[in-house]
């Protein structure tokens, strides 16, 4: 049971799937959350195609207000759009485009995430995507910084 929560607070897998994915990885915890993210990435897959009609627009402030990010991330539905999950999301984004000014929303997706070298931001949003059931989308960003234009 310790190992199911620990994986459950690490992935942000139900119980079910975090039970299964141990058993499928032997009680190793790296690949139980390998298995969670292989499964979390064929959900996704299978909502690629369903429409994106709600969502949020996201402002960062960087580094005492010298740099700004705004990121435009799509979902299917207002409620979702208004969880802080999804606002973490958002944030998360935002904070990477501040950071890594990727110049398109391809390059942004396939970036290694700045907190997590293990993954992309495409992985982030996939995640999520296979956490909440519905397909989302970063639609767009624009980056700001003192003295760049």
């Amino acid at each position: 049971m310790d190992k199911i929560k620990e994986l459950r607070e690490k992935s942000g897998a139900g119980v079910m799937d975090a039970k299964k994915a141990l058993e499928e990885a032997g009680g190793d915890m790296d690949k139980a959350i390998e298995v969670i993210r292989a499964k979390g990435m064929a959900k996704a897959a299978s909502k690629s195609d369903r429409e994106v009609n709600s969502g949020r627009v996201y402002c960062y402030t960087h580094g005492g207000g010298s740099s700004a990010s705004m990121v435009e991330v799509a979902c299917e539905t207002d409620f979702v759009a208004k969880t802080p999950e999804f606002e973490n999301l958002c944030k998360e984004v935002a904070l990477q485009v501040v950071s890594m000014n990727p110049v398109s929303v391809d390059e942004l997706l396939k970036q290694e995430y700045i907190r997590d070298g293990g993954k992309t931001v495409d992985d982030l949003v996939n995640e999520l995507i296979a956490k909440t059931g519905e397909n989302m989308r970063v639609i767009r960003f624009a980056r700001f910084k003192l003295g760049e234009e």
